[in-house]
């Protein structure tokens, strides 16, 4: 065999490795974005008078009662990362949370955009980079989304 050939033989099967881990992959993604997430809207729950003042005094969420907005972005924070997680509506779920995770950066930008606030920006483009993926990629082989799509297929 040639040396192209024993090059592109190797590269063939490390291809074919990322290509049997993809899903891991996929899933491990969607895990760890929904968590953050998630934990979040439980951290909002358990003092809901403080989530309420943050809303009032703190965050500028932009065209929504501070109420409203507290109620809305807690139930977005506990219901679209389960999705995500069973990987359920995961592109659409996914796109809710990265606009979502738009208007928390514009909401709280008075800090994230601040010396002091530097490393929770990081957060939020890692957290919109991960989200996008999965909505331009969409959730892999293991989830729902999958499973149903192949019952049409």
């Amino acid at each position: 065999m040639s040396q192209s050939g024993i090059i592109f033989r190797a590269f063939d099967r490390c291809t074919g490795f990322f290509t049997f881990l993809s899903p891991l992959f996929d899933l491990t993604i969607r895990l760890w974005v929904a968590q953050v997430f998630f934990k979040s809207g439980l951290t909002k729950l358990q003092s809901w008078s403080g989530t309420l003042a943050l809303f009032e005094y703190e965050y500028e969420v932009p065209l929504l009662p501070p109420s409203v907005a507290a109620v809305l972005g807690t139930a977005a924070e506990l219901i679209l990362p389960v999705l995500i997680v069973v990987g359920l509506a995961t592109r659409l779920s996914s796109l809710a949370l990265f606009l979502f995770n738009i208007v928390a950066v514009y909401a709280y930008g008075s800090f994230l955009f601040s010396a002091e606030g530097a490393a929770g920006l990081q957060q939020h483009i890692l957290w919109g980079a991960l989200l996008a993926m999965l909505v331009f990629h969409g959730p892999g082989k293991l989830s729902l989304d999958y499973l149903i799509a192949g019952r049409y297929r």
